[in-house]
């Protein structure tokens, strides 16, 4: 057996991929236990690399390093990837409040660590490590220590701290979140989300009383108003019409329009009468409406579709159909003539059918095209990122300061998955593919993270300083978490799966998030991470580095 010996102790690439294989094998079955309806997820990954790394097992620190950069970035660049068509929606609704308030969360964190150190109670290097393990930005402590050691300052303490107070970093964000999750129940809220996205699409139905659109074309009609809208049926004497932009509108019509639900009011007055049925229950089969006129939901799989506006493809012109709306990341977005469709879209189509066939072969609908994931644009996207990451941005300090490896492949990734499509660069991948590749590249950081510090975290807990470390580091964790919480959700009525989601952005925090989705369900707490994450990377990550220009100044 002494091969077998050789083989896992002796560093070399075939060790290292073995030993990390294990840890994450080992951490990820542990992950399916749960403690009274709990589960750590993931993060067993970690305390397994911990315990590994204080047992004494050793991998070669290039391939550890390589691994741990290479998981976190294939982490943050599917994460970003996957959010990045609801992102610049979300921003534009609620985005902005939300990067103000994870602002908050890092400004306290950032001040409570200044006034420890300012007091003299922990030397600025260590309390640095100290903020970044707490805050669980591995990052910010690497622009630290780099800070540190260009003015010619010790920077292992740093390390030693951050490596202390990272595990309860990562379990205090839980902890709060739990206990929040307990008083707002308490308290009576309702943790169900309840924003809807401003983008999304509401179907409803109005009756034309308005003589000011009598004899008007529905094209006449919509340039009265500044409201955005599809008609996607009309009622007249008792039969459908499948109306298109010269139908010509008359007293009585029945109308179903598609808009968003801000618009609701105004259409009213357009109209003339709002019609209180609900056709936005699950329950509503349109086909039942009318027995000539068929409503089919066609996925765009053709790469020639990827990145057209919806209007530059005349369907109705050429095939007599109306798009009504189109589903996107869990969406439901009004098919506006300026939407540019993406692959994966999942377009509604009302016509008849024979003309809906002719549809289906233009978009493609074939489910088997998106099982195979664009890799050009995977790899392409990483570079991008990296090469973002490692921008210098010059703010007149010492030195400059750069985004790093996890902050610019997720500003990357948003931006491909938002815009890429302009650009005809196919971004879609599919669920399971979405999540294996994030739980793959988690799973690798975490595994080489806890086997990096369990070296020296066992002599390092043991010294003095170590329990004022993590007192403190956990004072820093939950203090601006609970803070912050309490008043996104009470005072500016946000949903807890957009604010658990936020405060995981803020604080750096993939684990928590892996918690959040698995106990709330939708992709909300993932969008409004992505929305945080980059701005709170980037702030903690400069941030680190001028208190420690000013501090020995």
């Amino acid at each position: 057996m002494n091969w077998l010996t050789e083989t896992l102790l002796t560093p070399s690439p075939i060790q290292a991929v073995i030993v990390i294989c294990l840890i994450c094998a080992i951490g990820l079955s542990l992950s399916k236990f749960k403690f009274r309806g709990i589960s750590l997820g993931v993060t067993y990954v970690f305390f397994i690399g911990i315990l590994a790394g204080a047992l004494g097992l050793n991998i070669d620190p290039k391939m550890l390093g390589y691994a741990e950069s290479f998981g976190l970035i294939l982490f943050v660049y599917i994460l970003g990837l996957q959010v990045g068509p609801g992102f610049v929606s979300t921003f534009r609704q609620g985005g902005t409040i939300l990067n103000v308030l994870a602002l908050a969360v890092v400004l306290i964190g950032t001040l409570i660590a200044l006034f420890i150190a300012w007091m003299g109670w922990v030397p600025i290097g260590d309390m640095m490590g100290v903020l970044c393990g707490a805050t669980t930005n591995t990052p910010a402590l690497g622009a630290a220590q780099q800070t540190l050691k260009q003015l010619g300052e010790p920077s292992t303490g740093a390390a030693l701290s951050c490596a202390v107070t990272y595990p309860l970093g990562m379990l205090g964000v839980i902890l709060s979140l739990i206990l929040m999750r307990v008083w707002l129940v308490r308290r009576g809220k309702n943790l169900t989300p309840a924003e809807t996205d401003a983008n999304e699409a509401h179907i409803t139905s109005f009756e034309v009383c308005n003589p000011a659109v009598f004899g008007k074309s529905l094209y006449s009609v919509a340039g009265l108003d500044e409201s955005k809208f599809v008609v996607s049926r009309l009622w007249r004497g008792g039969k459908v019409i499948l109306p298109t932009s010269e139908t010509v509108v008359e007293q009585g019509d029945r109308v179903l329009v598609i808009t968003q639900q801000k618009w609701v009011e105004q259409l009213t007055v357009l109209f003339g009468k709002h019609d209180d049925t609900d056709w936005n229950d699950k329950n509503v089969d349109w086909n039942a409406l009318d027995s000539k006129l068929v409503s089919q939901r066609i996925q765009v799989t053709r790469p020639e579709i990827n990145g057209k506006h919806l209007g530059s493809l005349h369907l109705r012109n050429r095939y007599g159909v109306n798009v009504s709306r189109v589903q996107r990341a869990g969406l439901q977005l009004v098919a506006t003539s300026s939407l540019t469709l993406r692959m994966g879209d999942r377009v509604t189509v009302v016509g008849e059918a024979e003309s809906i066939e002719k549809v289906t072969q233009e978009l493609g609908n074939a489910v088997k095209n998106l099982n195979e994931p664009n890799m050009v644009t995977i790899f392409i996207g990483i570079v991008l990122g990296l090469l973002l990451g490692c921008l210098p941005f010059d703010l007149g300090l010492s030195y400059p300061v750069r985004l790093g490896l996890a902050g610019g492949p997720i500003v990357m990734g948003i931006l491909i998955g938002a815009f890429g499509p302009r650009f005809h660069m196919v971004a879609y991948t599919t669920t399971s593919a979405n999540l294996m590749l994030r739980s793959l590249g988690l799973s690798m950081y975490l595994a080489c993270l806890g086997l990096d510090a369990g070296r020296d975290f066992l002599d390092t807990v043991m010294r003095p300083e170590a329990l004022a470390w993590i007192g403190y580091g956990v004072l820093i964790t939950m203090l601006p978490i609970l803070i912050v919480g309490a008043v996104a959700v009470v005072w500016m009525k946000k949903s807890f799966a957009a604010t658990a989601g936020m405060l995981c952005g803020a604080m750096a925090n993939p684990i928590a998030l892996n918690y959040v989705n698995d106990t709330i369900p939708g992709n909300k707490a993932s969008v409004a991470y992505a929305s945080v994450y980059p701005l709170a990377m980037f702030l903690r990550v400069i941030l680190a580095q001028i208190i420690v220009m000013l501090w020995f100044a």
